[in-house]
């Protein structure tokens, strides 16, 4: 359904962005219908009370703040951090996340209110329509949705402003300073502004949870990551909640300016983005996870598991959390991580993060087999036969190419061979 004729209340994704703030006005003139605020506590850094009078003030009915960090931490973030998601090779993912579990409070809002659509305050330009498109069609195809950025004649931030100053709507960004931000419990990224011209060097400043790795501190500073079956469950022998951890960790590799990101991404509506982004807690779990998948998990479920990653990242970019592939792939996860418990010690540094120590009841890591002393578990001799096994296919190829070429071997001037004493004709044949 999406039949926004005869609508009577809306449940708005709210934020009191630039965006939204001038949303609630805007649907309420045109729609001629009520407004019910959402706003979703995902881990930013936010005057939630300030933001909830700003909602009622500017004419929604209802202003309702969910408490939704640890849901985020447990059921989003710690799924795709064990599957090593990422998009482009870079890209953690902190903004395509959020989207879908931000969405799915915004239906139980709307159905607790008596909402009949939903509306978001994305452009017409990003990923984000898709993303809470796509999950509002997968948790409520009864409602309607609504899009602003399609619909109404502001075709500019500059718009926006003008907008919001005929009707006296504070904002929180200027025009000189027009970054769009948005923040959660993983990361922090900075798009739009200066920022729309690849060339740019950010700003000074512009970074709100990592230091200038330049300016970090001068000791080093190791820090060590339990997890069981994939999930991390505690910092430094301390256990801790999925939220507490990650907010831990942003405070400690922050300090020392890690997990910072400056990319050009490929949009899924066609065009390319200059982003920032940066997501020190995700960047330090991501390294601590790889390195005990290297001694917990066989080379066959590491080598799928690395494919799997990448299709999982455009997964969650793409906005198809709500789907049975992406179920699919957690329990399958949830299997070959089973075993996947330990610990590993992280050295922070300037900006870096590498792992220097690991341990695991799971190990497959044994020291009589990988020593170069002797052992009595690997006779050495056996390694002949077997690489006279492995090689058997590339033996019997190259007998064949020699015997082929042979009749014209006599004839054949060495100029005119493969190197190996092989015409080119005869690997043609």
């Amino acid at each position: 359904m999406n039949d926004v004729s005869n609508i009577q209340r809306i449940a708005l994704a709210y934020s009191g962005g630039l965006d939204t703030s001038v949303m609630i006005p805007w649907l309420r003139e045109n729609y001629g219908c009520e407004i019910v605020a959402m706003v979703a506590d995902i881990g930013q850094r936010e005057d939630f009370a300030a933001v909830r009078e700003k909602a009622l003030a500017t004419g929604a009915i209802v202003c309702e703040v969910v408490d939704l960090k640890e849901q985020f931490a447990a059921e989003y973030l710690f799924p795709a951090l064990r599957a090593g998601a990422l998009y482009e090779g870079r890209y953690l993912l902190g903004t395509a996340l959020a989207r879908p579990v931000i969405a799915g409070a915004q239906v139980e809002v709307a159905r607790a209110t008596g909402c009949d659509a939903l509306a978001h305050g994305c452009t017409g330009k990003g990923n984000d329509q898709v993303r809470f498109e796509i999950a509002y069609r997968s948790l409520a195809p009864d409602l309607a949705i609504v899009a602003p950025w399609r619909e109404w004649e502001l075709r500019s931030r500059e718009d926006e402003f003008a907008y919001a100053e005929e009707r006296g709507i504070p904002l929180p960004v200027t025009a000189e300073k027009p970054f769009s931000i948005d923040q959660n419990l993983w990361h922090t990224s900075f798009e739009g502004g200066v920022l729309e011209d690849p060339s740019a060097v950010p700003p000074e400043g512009i970074y709100q949870m990592t230091a200038d790795p330049t300016a970090a501190p001068d000791e080093p500073q190791d820090v060590e990551i339990a997890f069981e079956a994939g999930l991390p469950t505690a910092v430094d022998g301390v256990p801790m909640s999925p939220a507490r951890l990650i907010a831990e960790l942003n405070e400690i590799a922050g300090a020392h300016g890690v997990g910072r990101v400056d990319i050009v991404e490929s949009r899924l509506v066609g065009m390319k983005s200059r982003g920032l982004y940066e997501t020190p807690a995700g960047t330090l779990l991501r390294a601590a996870l790889q390195d005990l998948e290297a001694l917990t998990l066989d080379h066959a479920i590491a080598a799928f598991k690395e494919q799997l990653s990448a299709r999982y990242g455009e997964l969650v970019y793409q906005g198809l959390w709500f789907t049975p592939l992406r179920e699919a792939f957690d329990a399958f996860l949830r299997i070959s991580h089973e075993t996947v418990t330990g610990s590993v010690s992280v050295r922070l540094y300037k900006g870096s993060c590498m792992p220097v120590a690991r341990r695991s009841p799971y190990s497959l890591y044994r020291e009589d087999l990988a020593t170069f002393g002797e052992d009595a578990v690997y006779d050495q001799k056996d390694a002949g036969g077997f690489i006279r096994l492995w090689g058997l296919p590339s033996e019997v190829r190259a007998r064949l190419l020699a015997e082929r070429a042979a009749p014209a071997t006599d004839e054949a001037e060495p100029s005119k061979t493969n190197g190996a004493g092989i015409r080119p004709a005869a690997l043609a044949g």
